[in-house]
């Protein structure tokens, strides 16, 4: 069985929420690794939408077959392999074979999801 998910986001909405929140969301959202990632680079409110759009975007694909009943976002971490190509780990769901595309540019982010069960 597979579920898919999609989600796109604009840039500009998640460099305010880093702006005016600061680390009470970030730390709402992401995991100390996935912030470390994200500051590591020259523009990080890039990195940190295209990661709120895979997070979210494996959520539908979770939520839609009903593969789990509810999941925080938090949990969702999406982690970089050393040719920084992203890659999911849910602990909870480690018998999941999730997959994650992410595309940012200045004014969007986009994720697919694609996880096989």
């Amino acid at each position: 069985m597979f579920s898919i998910g999609t989600d796109i986001i604009k840039t500009k909405r998640v460099k305010k929420l880093i702006d005016s929140k600061g680390d009470i969301f970030l730390n709402k959202i992401f995991t100390a690794k996935e912030i470390n990632y994200c500051n590591s680079n020259s523009q990080p409110y890039l990195h940190f939408s295209g990661k709120y759009a895979a997070k979210e975007a494996i959520k539908k694909a979770l939520l839609s077959n009903a593969l789990v009943n509810s999941i925080s976002i938090k949990n969702i971490e999406i982690l970089n392999n050393k040719d920084k190509s992203p890659f999911v780990s849910i602990q909870s769901l480690s018998a999941l074979k999730i997959n994650i595309s992410i595309s940012h540019e200045k004014k969007y982010a986009i994720a697919f999801a694609l996880i096989e069960k």
